[in-house]
């Protein structure tokens, strides 16, 4: 007989109910993917810009030199050491500079739909931060 009360245990192996996680899973995941449907991601320019008004230069050219140069070393003989270290850094220094210049933005919606939206999100995590207790 304590064998079956130890499936019967809720989620996170509390008392809790398994269906109030379930709907706050459900709340979450749908909650979740309407705030990232009214995101949208543009990206901008890669590089350094000098003075107040100054001019910009393009920073891409010069890690993607740094990136190539390793690679090469790597390709001559792949135990250098600074071949990987140019290679490592520069694509690092890549992905490092394509983020930094992305420009997120919320599409225009109605306050309402946004409040919706929030409400499904935080709602479904609080369910389900409630379903890891034990029932009283």
């Amino acid at each position: 007989m304590e064998d079956w009360k130890q499936y019967k245990r809720g989620a996170g192996g509390t008392p809790g109910g398994l269906g109030t996680f379930i709907i706050g899973l459900i709340m979450t995941l749908v909650g979740g993917y309407l705030l990232l449907n009214q995101i949208h991601v543009s990206s901008g320019f890669f590089g350094w810009r000098y003075g107040f008004g100054g001019v910009n230069v393009s920073a891409f050219g010069i890690t993607l030199l740094f990136f190539l140069l390793g690679v090469g070393l790597i390709f001559f003989d792949g135990r250098s050491k600074a071949g990987w270290l140019l290679a490592g850094g520069g694509l690092l220094i890549i992905i490092v500079g394509v983020l930094a210049t992305l420009h997120v933005y919320l599409r225009t919606t109605s306050l309402y739909i946004l409040l919706g939206i929030l409400v499904l999100f935080v709602g479904g995590l609080g369910l389900m931060a409630r379903s890891l207790r034990a029932v009283e």
